[in-house]
């Protein structure tokens, strides 16, 4: 029987248009612009200025706190201006607009496709290379990959998980990562287990990826410790604390994180980028980027330099469609919609997705029948019918006793519930202001 998170969870439609469609690099525009805040934590800081001249892979902005992230320039040639721009959340924010003048690379980075095995560095090494080389959690959550690697004190880590589950429904990226870099991957893989000083890996893979099941499977059996493990489909499979539970079953407490029950969670492509940094010296400065919807006329696999525009890859799959009415940074469970098609791709852009009018439709809202289905539903054991309506009336004391911060957004409620209710977006609401009252209580 395959393994799966026990409590909650629902299956939309899968829509895999683009799982067969091969990574297709894409080359980088005349101009580049490279957001600052690309990593959850704070924004990285420019170290270049207007008129400077930068290589390909040079560092452009250093992340000074302990969470955030270094930046480097995609391309070569020169700083345009530091400015602002509007990022996926529609606000805004800080960047260093590049203009291509060619592709030549920062010095030590090894451009060839040749694998690199053998693990010289040392699991310090590891960590300061990780953390030089901007790299973050490639999944969508983006949180620094350094700090996962820095076990605190008193705390043990047993297993690395690798995250390929890939539920969210239309997206590809990882599972085309596995099947055109399967060895890349391992590699990574060892290179994570080494700085965790862990003797397992489990790689988890929903079976409606058998191809990549059947591929790992045979390469990993000479990469020692490392098992790969096929999973029932069941979203949001993918989640942390759900992978944990379906992998090894293990919960993770409320408000504390995986290494509490000794796991640290690492996505498959950053398991890639992990790979690349150390091995090859080269840091994040592109990603796999699925193109994809019903009615797009070429569903894509893109590997993308950091700060293209996404108007770019739609042109490369065909255009954006007539009725066309929502184009999502991400996938449909927990995507966001973007404002404009001028927003640049940044290292934790997974996936466009482009909705058609009937799909991006709010249905009507009805009142509440108390049918329990978003209860049922919840992977978290929340009352998002609860949390709704304590959103919806403001009512942020509720909102913290009954655990909203718990909340995973993964949509799984709002997805389910037959009236319509808007519950995910009163949760996020919840949690933004229930947040804001912790913070100002422990200062």
């Amino acid at each position: 029987m395959l393994k799966t998170f026990k409590m909650g969870g629902v299956h939309p439609e899968e829509n895999k248009f683009a799982e067969n469609s091969r990574i297709e690099t894409i080359d980088a525009p005349e101009l580049m612009y490279v957001m600052l805040n690309q990593n959850l934590g704070a924004p990285s800081v420019a170290i270049v200025k207007k008129g400077d001249t930068v290589k390909t892979g040079q560092l452009i902005a250093k992340g000074e706190v302990f969470i955030s992230a270094n930046v480097h320039s995609p391309v070569s040639g020169t700083v345009e201006k530091i400015d602002s721009w509007t990022d996926a959340s529609g606000y805004r924010k800080p960047v260093i607009i590049i203009k291509k003048e060619g592709d030549v690379w920062d010095d030590g980075i090894d451009t060839s496709d040749s694998l690199v095995k053998e693990i010289s560095a040392s699991k310090e090494e590891i960590v300061e290379l990780v953390k030089a080389s901007g790299i973050v959690g490639l999944g969508g959550a983006t949180f620094p990959t350094h700090v996962k690697l820095m076990v605190p004190q008193g705390k043990k880590a047993e297993y690395l998980i690798i995250n390929a589950v890939e539920c969210e429904p239309y997206l590809t990226a990882d599972h085309r990562v596995m099947l055109e870099k399967g060895h890349e991957v391992m590699v990574g893989i060892q290179v994570l287990m080494k700085a965790l000083d862990v003797s397992k890996a489990l790689v988890g893979i929903e079976n409606n990826k058998p191809e990549a099941i059947s591929h790992l499977t045979k390469i990993a059996s000479s990469y020692p410790g490392i098992t790969v493990q096929g999973l029932k489909v069941k979203y949001p499979q993918g989640a942390e604390k759900q992978l944990i539970k379906a992998l090894i079953n293990r919960e993770v407490p409320s408000g504390k994180l995986p290494i509490e029950v000794g796991c640290v969670v690492q996505n498959v492509g950053t398991a890639l980028a992990v790979y690349e940094a150390v091995q090859k010296r080269k840091p994040l400065i592109e990603r796999v980027v699925t193109v994809t919807g019903k009615n797009v006329k070429k569903p894509s696999n893109f590997m993308v330099r950091v700060g293209t525009p996404i108007s770019l890859l739609l042109e490369k799959a065909g255009g954006i469609p007539d009725g066309t009415g929502k184009i999502v940074n991400g996938g449909p469970m927990m995507g966001k919609a973007i404002p404009n098609t001028d927003i640049p791709v940044t290292k934790g852009t997974s996936g466009i997705l482009l909705m058609t009018n009937k799909e991006a439709a709010r249905v009507k809202e009805y009142n509440c029948i108390r049918c329990g289905r978003c209860t049922t539903v919840c992977p978290m054991g929340l009352e998002p019918f609860l949390l709704g309506l304590a959103g919806e009336n403001l009512n942020w004391e509720i909102a913290e006793k009954e655990r909203s911060m718990d909340c995973i957004e993964c949509g799984s409620c709002q997805y389910t519930c037959p009236s319509g209710r808007p519950l995910l977006d009163n949760i996020r609401l919840c949690k933004l202001k229930v947040g804001q009252i912790i913070r100002n209580r422990n200062k």
